[in-house]
């Protein structure tokens, strides 16, 4: 594997990272004794805007998409063979909240807010990749389909990996770093796949992180429009929109 593809591994490990540790005084405010919500704060949009800025200039700027094709030609030409990884990865970070509280790591909110959260953020994802992939009609560097950007797995990945730093924040860093060097690693892998450009990679992360920040953002408004007291609501059945790359489909999920 030759230089470039090193230093670009490089760059987006560091900046998961980064990442990570720059959002690490995100504010926390209190909402109630069982749910709690980001408070908004104009320098959590800095980097997922500055991610998805890259992205959405990539799609015109040609040094950009010079650099894009380069990284295509080393991996085309060092790499034979493909790893699938991502297809599981870009779920774990997500997944691990709920695996943590079922072992008994509790997280800042309860299941039943933190639900409408992962929904919520999902949602937000899932949308605004399928809209732009509907508009952008980017080649894929396989060529396989026009639907290259953003990356749909490094969003869900990002989303996840900034959903589990929310819940667990305060619990340890390792937690931080493993979600966002998953979510990293899941990005890595869609360009070793050579399934997506850098620029789609780094527009997906950004989309993911802020699609996260914006559920915690709108969560109490939801959850009061959803449940108007605990006594008057025992569970709630949710409609959740998924893309894996390949398939589009619904799933259900129903908090007690």
């Amino acid at each position: 594997m030759t230089t470039m593809f090193h230093k670009t591994i490089s760059l987006l490990f560091l900046f998961g990272l980064f990442s990570a540790n720059a959002q690490q005084n995100d504010s926390i405010t209190k909402i109630d004794t069982t749910s709690h919500s980001l408070k908004f704060n104009y320098k959590q949009l800095i980097i997922p805007s500055a991610l998805i800025g890259y992205g959405v200039i990539g799609l015109e700027s040609d040094q950009l998409l010079s650099f894009n094709h380069q990284i295509k030609a080393e991996v085309t030409e060092d790499i034979d063979e493909k790893i699938t990884i991502d297809d599981f990865s870009q779920y774990a970070p997500a997944a691990s909240v709920y695996a943590l509280n079922a072992f008994g790591v509790k997280g800042k909110n309860n299941l039943r807010d933190r639900t409408v959260i992962f929904v919520t953020s999902y949602a937000i994802m899932a949308t605004t990749v399928l809209g732009l992939k509907s508009v952008s009609h980017v080649e894929r560097p396989d060529g396989s389909s026009n639907n290259s950007f953003p990356s749909g797995h490094t969003a869900t990945a990002f989303a996840g990996a900034e959903f589990l730093w929310q819940e667990y924040k305060d619990k340890s860093i390792w937690y931080r770093i493993a979600g966002y060097a998953v979510a990293t690693g899941t990005g890595l892998f869609r360009i070793y796949n050579n399934r997506h450009w850098l620029t789609d990679v780094a527009a997906g992360a950004g989309i993911g992180i802020l699609s996260t920040k914006i559920a915690y953002w709108v969560q109490p408004y939801i959850t009061k429009k959803l449940f108007k007291s605990s006594s008057e609501t025992k569970s709630t059945s949710m409609i959740m929109p998924f893309y894996n790359g390949q398939q589009y489909g619904l799933g259900f999920v129903k908090v007690f």
